[in-house]
Protein backbone atom coordinates (compact mmCIF):
# COMPACT_ATOMS: atom_id res chain seq x y z
CA UNK A 1 0.00 0.00 0.00
CA UNK A 2 1.61 3.48 -1.04
CA UNK A 3 1.16 5.97 1.63
CA UNK A 4 0.90 9.76 -0.33
CA UNK A 5 2.17 12.49 2.41
CA UNK A 6 0.72 15.89 0.90
CA UNK A 7 3.40 19.00 2.12
CA UNK A 8 1.20 21.65 3.73
CA UNK A 9 0.83 24.37 1.91
CA UNK A 10 2.26 27.80 3.73
CA UNK A 11 -1.47 28.89 4.85
CA UNK A 12 -1.85 25.31 6.59
CA UNK A 13 1.40 26.24 8.42
CA UNK A 14 0.47 29.66 9.31
CA UNK A 15 -2.56 27.98 10.70
CA UNK A 16 -0.85 25.47 12.64
CA UNK A 17 1.72 28.15 13.98
CA UNK A 18 -1.44 30.18 15.46
CA UNK A 19 -2.51 27.24 17.03
CA UNK A 20 0.44 26.33 18.14
CA UNK A 21 1.13 29.73 20.25
CA UNK A 22 -2.01 29.77 21.04
CA UNK A 23 -1.95 26.47 23.27
CA UNK A 24 2.11 27.85 24.58
CA UNK A 25 0.09 30.88 25.74
CA UNK A 26 -2.28 28.80 28.03
CA UNK A 27 -0.21 26.27 29.21
CA UNK A 28 2.54 28.90 29.62
CA UNK A 29 0.80 32.14 30.87
CA UNK A 30 -2.40 31.68 32.47
CA UNK A 31 -2.29 32.92 35.82
CA UNK A 32 -2.39 30.12 38.48
CA UNK A 33 -6.30 31.64 39.55
CA UNK A 34 -7.64 31.72 36.38
CA UNK A 35 -10.64 29.78 34.91
CA UNK A 36 -8.65 28.20 31.54
CA UNK A 37 -11.91 28.74 29.80
CA UNK A 38 -12.10 32.15 30.29
CA UNK A 39 -8.31 32.67 29.45
CA UNK A 40 -8.50 30.91 26.05
CA UNK A 41 -11.20 33.56 25.50
CA UNK A 42 -8.78 36.04 26.62
CA UNK A 43 -6.20 34.84 24.50
CA UNK A 44 -7.99 34.48 21.46
CA UNK A 45 -8.76 37.66 21.61
CA UNK A 46 -5.07 38.65 21.99
CA UNK A 47 -4.98 36.70 18.47
CA UNK A 48 -8.23 39.16 17.34
CA UNK A 49 -6.26 42.48 18.76
CA UNK A 50 -2.94 41.68 16.98
CA UNK A 51 -4.52 40.33 13.56
CA UNK A 52 -4.89 43.90 11.81
CA UNK A 53 -1.72 45.47 13.68
CA UNK A 54 0.52 44.62 10.35
CA UNK A 55 -1.79 46.18 7.83
CA UNK A 56 0.87 48.85 6.91
CA UNK A 57 3.57 45.91 6.62
CA UNK A 58 1.30 43.73 4.80
CA UNK A 59 0.49 46.76 2.16
CA UNK A 60 4.02 46.97 1.71
CA UNK A 61 4.97 43.88 0.99
CA UNK A 62 1.94 43.65 -1.75
CA UNK A 63 3.26 46.81 -3.22
CA UNK A 64 6.76 45.69 -3.13
CA UNK A 65 5.58 42.22 -4.73
CA UNK A 66 3.16 43.92 -7.43
CA UNK A 67 5.49 46.77 -7.93
CA UNK A 68 8.75 44.58 -9.06
CA UNK A 69 6.47 42.34 -10.78
CA UNK A 70 5.09 44.67 -13.16
CA UNK A 71 8.62 46.73 -13.37
CA UNK A 72 9.79 42.76 -14.62
CA UNK A 73 6.82 42.86 -17.46
CA UNK A 74 8.57 45.91 -19.17
CA UNK A 75 10.41 45.96 -22.25
CA UNK A 76 13.25 47.05 -20.73
CA UNK A 77 13.84 45.06 -18.11
CA UNK A 78 13.04 41.91 -19.75
CA UNK A 79 15.79 42.80 -21.96
CA UNK A 80 17.97 42.91 -19.75
CA UNK A 81 17.05 39.53 -18.18
CA UNK A 82 16.97 38.13 -21.45
CA UNK A 83 20.59 39.27 -21.97
CA UNK A 84 21.33 37.59 -18.68
CA UNK A 85 19.97 34.23 -18.83
CA UNK A 86 21.25 34.60 -22.73
CA UNK A 87 24.72 34.01 -21.64
CA UNK A 88 23.86 31.24 -19.01
CA UNK A 89 24.36 27.78 -20.53
CA UNK A 90 24.48 25.66 -17.63
CA UNK A 91 22.76 24.15 -14.27
CA UNK A 92 25.83 26.03 -12.57
CA UNK A 93 26.32 28.74 -14.01
CA UNK A 94 22.28 29.53 -13.32
CA UNK A 95 22.76 28.51 -10.13
CA UNK A 96 25.50 30.98 -9.49
CA UNK A 97 24.10 33.86 -11.24
CA UNK A 98 21.25 34.13 -9.53
CA UNK A 99 22.72 33.30 -6.12
CA UNK A 100 25.18 35.94 -6.64
CA UNK A 101 22.73 38.73 -7.68
CA UNK A 102 20.30 37.91 -5.05
CA UNK A 103 22.63 38.28 -2.09
CA UNK A 104 23.95 41.43 -2.73
CA UNK A 105 20.79 42.78 -4.28
CA UNK A 106 20.18 41.52 -0.37
CA UNK A 107 22.57 43.08 1.10
CA UNK A 108 21.41 46.36 -0.46
CA UNK A 109 17.74 45.31 0.32
CA UNK A 110 16.10 42.89 1.54
CA UNK A 111 12.88 43.39 -0.94
CA UNK A 112 14.55 44.14 -3.49
CA UNK A 113 16.69 40.66 -3.22
CA UNK A 114 13.84 39.27 -2.85
CA UNK A 115 12.43 40.22 -6.02
CA UNK A 116 15.09 40.01 -8.42
CA UNK A 117 16.49 36.45 -7.73
CA UNK A 118 12.43 35.34 -8.19
CA UNK A 119 12.34 36.97 -11.11
CA UNK A 120 15.38 36.24 -12.52
CA UNK A 121 15.26 32.66 -11.20
CA UNK A 122 11.81 32.22 -13.41
CA UNK A 123 13.49 33.73 -16.74
CA UNK A 124 16.20 31.02 -16.35
CA UNK A 125 13.45 28.66 -15.65
CA UNK A 126 11.78 30.12 -18.68
CA UNK A 127 14.50 29.53 -20.66
CA UNK A 128 15.37 26.10 -19.93
CA UNK A 129 11.56 25.10 -20.76
CA UNK A 130 12.35 25.47 -24.32
CA UNK A 131 14.52 23.02 -24.57
CA UNK A 132 17.86 25.57 -24.65
CA UNK A 133 19.85 23.89 -21.99
CA UNK A 134 19.17 21.32 -18.76
CA UNK A 135 18.65 22.96 -15.21
CA UNK A 136 17.76 22.05 -11.61
CA UNK A 137 14.63 24.32 -11.39
CA UNK A 138 13.92 24.08 -7.89
CA UNK A 139 17.56 24.73 -7.03
CA UNK A 140 17.61 27.81 -9.29
CA UNK A 141 14.97 29.51 -7.45
CA UNK A 142 16.04 28.45 -3.98
CA UNK A 143 19.19 30.42 -5.06
CA UNK A 144 17.38 33.43 -6.19
CA UNK A 145 15.80 33.06 -2.52
CA UNK A 146 19.18 34.05 -0.48
CA UNK A 147 19.36 37.51 -0.22
CA UNK A 148 16.87 36.71 2.70
CA UNK A 149 19.70 34.95 4.15
CA UNK A 150 22.29 37.85 4.78
CA UNK A 151 19.60 40.90 4.80
CA UNK A 152 19.26 41.89 8.23
CA UNK A 153 23.15 42.54 8.16
CA UNK A 154 23.09 44.77 5.46
CA UNK A 155 21.85 48.18 4.48
CA UNK A 156 18.18 47.34 5.39
CA UNK A 157 18.51 45.57 8.70
CA UNK A 158 15.70 46.45 11.19
CA UNK A 159 17.74 45.99 14.10
CA UNK A 160 20.78 47.71 13.07
CA UNK A 161 19.23 50.97 11.30
CA UNK A 162 16.20 51.58 14.23
CA UNK A 163 19.40 51.14 16.81
CA UNK A 164 21.26 54.35 14.82
CA UNK A 165 18.24 56.45 15.34
CA UNK A 166 18.99 59.22 17.37
CA UNK A 167 15.51 58.99 19.24
CA UNK A 168 14.94 54.63 18.92
CA UNK A 169 12.89 53.09 22.03
CA UNK A 170 15.99 51.60 23.04
CA UNK A 171 17.89 55.21 23.65
CA UNK A 172 17.50 54.90 27.71
CA UNK A 173 19.29 51.27 27.71
CA UNK A 174 21.91 51.25 25.06
CA UNK A 175 22.11 55.04 23.46
CA UNK A 176 22.74 55.59 19.66
CA UNK A 177 24.95 52.55 18.16
CA UNK A 178 26.04 54.32 14.89
CA UNK A 179 26.17 51.97 11.74
CA UNK A 180 29.45 51.52 11.64
CA UNK A 181 29.42 49.61 14.24
CA UNK A 182 27.34 47.71 13.39
CA UNK A 183 26.50 47.33 9.68
CA UNK A 184 29.88 48.51 8.59
CA UNK A 185 32.25 46.71 11.55
CA UNK A 186 35.14 44.37 10.23
CA UNK A 187 33.06 41.55 12.65
CA UNK A 188 29.95 42.03 10.41
CA UNK A 189 31.66 42.77 7.27
CA UNK A 190 34.22 40.10 7.57
CA UNK A 191 30.74 37.48 8.57
CA UNK A 192 29.34 38.13 5.29
CA UNK A 193 32.05 37.92 3.18
CA UNK A 194 32.46 33.98 4.71
CA UNK A 195 29.08 33.47 4.28
CA UNK A 196 28.56 34.68 0.53
CA UNK A 197 31.60 32.79 -0.35
CA UNK A 198 30.30 29.37 1.36
CA UNK A 199 27.03 29.80 -0.24
CA UNK A 200 28.29 29.73 -3.49
CA UNK A 201 31.08 26.78 -2.46
CA UNK A 202 27.77 24.87 -1.35
CA UNK A 203 26.05 25.72 -4.73
CA UNK A 204 28.27 24.60 -7.18
CA UNK A 205 28.68 21.17 -5.23
CA UNK A 206 24.66 20.86 -5.38
CA UNK A 207 24.40 22.09 -8.88
CA UNK A 208 26.62 19.25 -9.84
CA UNK A 209 24.35 16.62 -8.43
CA UNK A 210 22.09 14.98 -10.94
CA UNK A 211 18.52 15.59 -11.28
CA UNK A 212 15.70 13.84 -12.82
CA UNK A 213 13.03 15.64 -11.82
CA UNK A 214 12.13 19.03 -14.42
CA UNK A 215 9.66 21.66 -12.82
CA UNK A 216 10.12 24.21 -15.87
CA UNK A 217 7.79 27.00 -15.51
CA UNK A 218 6.14 27.89 -18.93
CA UNK A 219 7.36 30.87 -20.59
CA UNK A 220 4.90 34.14 -19.86
CA UNK A 221 3.30 34.96 -23.27
CA UNK A 222 3.93 39.04 -23.40
CA UNK A 223 0.38 40.12 -24.60
CA UNK A 224 0.72 42.94 -27.37
CA UNK A 225 -1.58 45.78 -25.79
CA UNK A 226 -4.33 47.45 -27.49
CA UNK A 227 -2.25 50.48 -25.82
CA UNK A 228 1.14 49.89 -27.11
CA UNK A 229 0.74 52.99 -29.96
CA UNK A 230 -0.95 55.13 -28.05
CA UNK A 231 1.38 55.93 -25.59
CA UNK A 232 -0.08 58.62 -23.20
CA UNK A 233 3.40 59.68 -21.91
CA UNK A 234 2.56 60.66 -18.49
CA UNK A 235 4.39 57.80 -17.05
CA UNK A 236 7.77 59.49 -18.05
CA UNK A 237 6.87 62.51 -16.59
CA UNK A 238 5.38 61.47 -13.34
CA UNK A 239 8.03 58.10 -12.97
CA UNK A 240 10.65 60.70 -13.34
CA UNK A 241 9.51 63.07 -10.72
CA UNK A 242 9.00 59.88 -8.40
CA UNK A 243 12.29 58.27 -9.53
CA UNK A 244 14.02 61.87 -9.06
CA UNK A 245 12.28 62.09 -5.51
CA UNK A 246 14.11 59.09 -4.46
CA UNK A 247 17.05 59.50 -5.41
CA UNK A 248 17.26 63.54 -4.22
CA UNK A 249 17.96 61.76 -0.55
CA UNK A 250 21.11 60.01 -1.44
CA UNK A 251 21.85 63.79 -1.69
CA UNK A 252 21.85 64.26 2.08
CA UNK A 253 23.22 60.97 3.10
CA UNK A 254 26.05 62.61 5.17
CA UNK A 255 23.28 64.26 7.37
CA UNK A 256 20.62 61.96 7.51
CA UNK A 257 22.98 58.50 6.81
CA UNK A 258 21.19 55.61 5.60
CA UNK A 259 17.63 55.34 7.60
CA UNK A 260 15.81 56.72 4.15
CA UNK A 261 16.69 53.02 2.58
CA UNK A 262 13.86 51.39 3.71
CA UNK A 263 10.68 49.57 2.18
CA UNK A 264 8.78 52.38 2.05
CA UNK A 265 11.68 53.98 0.04
CA UNK A 266 11.76 50.91 -1.85
CA UNK A 267 8.64 50.63 -3.32
CA UNK A 268 8.68 54.56 -3.99
CA UNK A 269 11.31 53.97 -6.25
CA UNK A 270 9.86 50.74 -7.74
CA UNK A 271 7.14 52.64 -8.73
CA UNK A 272 9.46 55.28 -10.59
CA UNK A 273 11.45 52.75 -12.07
CA UNK A 274 7.73 51.07 -13.58
CA UNK A 275 6.09 54.00 -14.77
CA UNK A 276 9.69 55.50 -16.76
CA UNK A 277 9.83 51.90 -18.06
CA UNK A 278 6.44 51.84 -19.40
CA UNK A 279 6.36 55.26 -20.05
CA UNK A 280 2.47 55.43 -20.01
CA UNK A 281 0.00 55.50 -17.36
CA UNK A 282 -2.53 52.88 -19.15
CA UNK A 283 -0.17 50.49 -20.09
CA UNK A 284 1.04 50.42 -16.89
CA UNK A 285 -1.79 49.67 -14.76
CA UNK A 286 -2.85 47.26 -17.63
CA UNK A 287 0.19 45.04 -17.02
CA UNK A 288 -0.14 46.35 -12.88
CA UNK A 289 -3.58 44.14 -12.38
CA UNK A 290 -2.09 41.18 -13.88
CA UNK A 291 0.46 41.11 -11.23
CA UNK A 292 -1.89 41.95 -8.73
CA UNK A 293 -2.90 38.05 -8.47
CA UNK A 294 0.09 37.06 -7.58
CA UNK A 295 -0.12 38.82 -4.17
CA UNK A 296 -3.09 36.91 -2.87
CA UNK A 297 -1.18 34.52 -0.53
CA UNK A 298 0.44 37.48 1.63
CA UNK A 299 -3.28 39.29 1.56
CA UNK A 300 -4.53 36.22 3.02
CA UNK A 301 -1.88 35.15 5.81
CA UNK A 302 -0.07 38.39 7.29
CA UNK A 303 -3.30 38.93 9.31
CA UNK A 304 -2.72 35.43 10.59
CA UNK A 305 1.10 36.02 11.30
CA UNK A 306 0.18 39.55 12.97
CA UNK A 307 -2.42 37.27 15.07
CA UNK A 308 0.60 35.24 15.96
CA UNK A 309 2.45 38.37 17.23
CA UNK A 310 -0.33 39.88 19.23
CA UNK A 311 -0.72 36.53 21.19
CA UNK A 312 2.91 36.33 21.95
CA UNK A 313 3.23 39.73 22.81
CA UNK A 314 -0.46 40.39 25.06
CA UNK A 315 -0.02 37.35 26.88
CA UNK A 316 3.86 38.15 27.92
CA UNK A 317 4.48 34.64 26.36
CA UNK A 318 7.76 36.29 24.39
CA UNK A 319 9.21 37.97 27.01
CA UNK A 320 8.82 34.47 29.46
CA UNK A 321 10.60 33.02 27.39
CA UNK A 322 13.18 35.75 27.00
CA UNK A 323 13.35 36.04 30.31
CA UNK A 324 13.91 32.62 30.92
CA UNK A 325 16.75 32.00 28.81
CA UNK A 326 18.86 34.83 30.59
CA UNK A 327 18.40 33.06 33.92
CA UNK A 328 20.31 30.19 32.69
CA UNK A 329 22.46 31.54 30.67
CA UNK A 330 26.08 33.89 30.92
CA UNK A 331 28.23 36.26 29.27
CA UNK A 332 29.91 33.14 27.78
CA UNK A 333 26.44 31.58 26.86
CA UNK A 334 24.33 34.22 26.20
CA UNK A 335 24.91 35.02 22.71
CA UNK A 336 24.72 31.94 21.33
CA UNK A 337 21.17 31.38 22.96
CA UNK A 338 20.58 34.84 21.82
CA UNK A 339 20.92 34.24 18.39
CA UNK A 340 19.59 30.65 18.14
CA UNK A 341 15.91 32.13 20.06
CA UNK A 342 16.00 34.64 17.48
CA UNK A 343 15.60 32.16 14.97
CA UNK A 344 13.10 30.23 16.65
CA UNK A 345 11.10 33.66 17.53
CA UNK A 346 11.43 34.21 13.73
CA UNK A 347 9.19 31.37 12.59
CA UNK A 348 6.61 33.04 15.36
CA UNK A 349 7.21 36.77 14.59
CA UNK A 350 8.72 36.87 10.69
CA UNK A 351 9.07 40.50 10.82
CA UNK A 352 12.30 41.59 11.70
CA UNK A 353 11.37 44.79 12.85
CA UNK A 354 8.41 43.40 14.74
CA UNK A 355 10.87 40.97 16.65
CA UNK A 356 13.43 43.48 17.52
CA UNK A 357 10.29 45.68 19.21
CA UNK A 358 9.35 42.62 21.38
CA UNK A 359 12.73 40.91 21.83
CA UNK A 360 15.08 43.63 21.56
CA UNK A 361 14.65 44.99 25.20
CA UNK A 362 15.17 41.40 26.90
CA UNK A 363 18.69 40.70 24.79
CA UNK A 364 19.54 44.59 25.01
CA UNK A 365 19.30 44.41 29.10
CA UNK A 366 20.93 41.08 29.34
CA UNK A 367 23.45 42.41 27.61
CA UNK A 368 24.79 45.37 29.45
CA UNK A 369 23.98 43.62 32.71
CA UNK A 370 26.62 40.61 31.57
CA UNK A 371 28.84 43.64 29.98
CA UNK A 372 28.64 42.02 26.56
CA UNK A 373 29.47 44.02 23.30
CA UNK A 374 26.39 45.77 22.63
CA UNK A 375 26.71 46.47 18.90
CA UNK A 376 27.83 42.66 18.67
CA UNK A 377 25.07 41.56 20.30
CA UNK A 378 22.57 43.28 17.77
CA UNK A 379 24.62 42.18 15.15
CA UNK A 380 23.88 38.57 16.81
CA UNK A 381 19.84 39.06 16.93
CA UNK A 382 20.22 40.22 13.21
CA UNK A 383 22.11 37.12 12.43
CA UNK A 384 19.18 34.43 14.22
CA UNK A 385 16.08 36.61 12.69
CA UNK A 386 17.57 36.04 9.16
CA UNK A 387 18.88 32.48 8.96
CA UNK A 388 16.15 30.65 9.99
CA UNK A 389 14.26 32.54 7.02
CA UNK A 390 15.89 29.95 5.14
CA UNK A 391 13.29 27.73 6.71
CA UNK A 392 10.30 30.47 7.22
CA UNK A 393 8.12 29.71 4.15
CA UNK A 394 6.55 32.61 4.79
CA UNK A 395 9.08 34.57 3.23
CA UNK A 396 9.18 32.61 0.09
CA UNK A 397 5.31 33.96 -0.97
CA UNK A 398 6.43 36.18 -3.21
CA UNK A 399 9.34 34.24 -4.47
CA UNK A 400 7.04 31.06 -4.59
CA UNK A 401 4.60 32.73 -6.56
CA UNK A 402 6.97 34.16 -9.12
CA UNK A 403 8.70 30.85 -10.21
CA UNK A 404 5.39 28.88 -9.39
CA UNK A 405 6.96 26.17 -7.44
CA UNK A 406 5.28 24.79 -4.02
CA UNK A 407 7.58 25.08 -0.96
CA UNK A 408 8.72 21.60 -0.27
CA UNK A 409 10.58 22.26 -3.67
CA UNK A 410 13.08 24.61 -2.57
CA UNK A 411 13.04 23.93 1.19
CA UNK A 412 15.03 20.95 0.26
CA UNK A 413 17.73 23.24 -0.65
CA UNK A 414 17.40 26.29 1.61
CA UNK A 415 17.02 23.76 4.33
CA UNK A 416 20.98 22.43 3.76
CA UNK A 417 22.11 25.95 3.82
CA UNK A 418 20.65 26.86 6.52
CA UNK A 419 22.25 24.23 8.80
CA UNK A 420 25.65 25.60 6.88
CA UNK A 421 24.61 28.92 7.81
CA UNK A 422 24.13 28.60 11.42
CA UNK A 423 26.89 26.45 12.07
CA UNK A 424 29.34 29.48 10.64
CA UNK A 425 27.19 32.29 12.84
CA UNK A 426 27.59 29.64 15.84
CA UNK A 427 31.18 29.63 15.36
CA UNK A 428 32.12 33.15 14.83
CA UNK A 429 29.93 34.27 17.75
CA UNK A 430 31.55 31.80 20.02
CA UNK A 431 34.77 32.97 19.42
CA UNK A 432 34.43 36.77 18.66
CA UNK A 433 31.34 37.70 21.02
CA UNK A 434 31.29 35.22 23.83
Amino acid sequence: MTINLRFPSTFQIAIFLSLLVFLLAIVMTKPSHANIAVYSFEVLHFWKDGFWELLEFTMQMVLILVFGHTLAMSKPVNGFLDKITGSITSNTYAVLVTASLSMLAGYLNWGFGLIIGAILARKIGEEASKGRMQINYPLVAASGYLGMAVWHGGLSGSATLKAAEPSHFLLDQIGVITVDRTIFSGFNLGINTILFVTFLLVLYFLSKRGFAKQLYPQPTQREESKLENNKDKLGYVIGGLIVFLGLSEFWNISDQGWGFLDLNFVNFVLLGLGLLAFGSLDQYVSHLSKAVKGATDILIQFPFYAGILGIMKYSGLLVMLADDMVSRSGPDTFPLLTFFSAAIINFFVPSGGGQWAVQGPVVMEAAVQMGIDVPKMILVFAYGDQVSNLLQPFWALPLLSITGLPAKEILRYTGLLFLVASLIFAVFIWFAVS
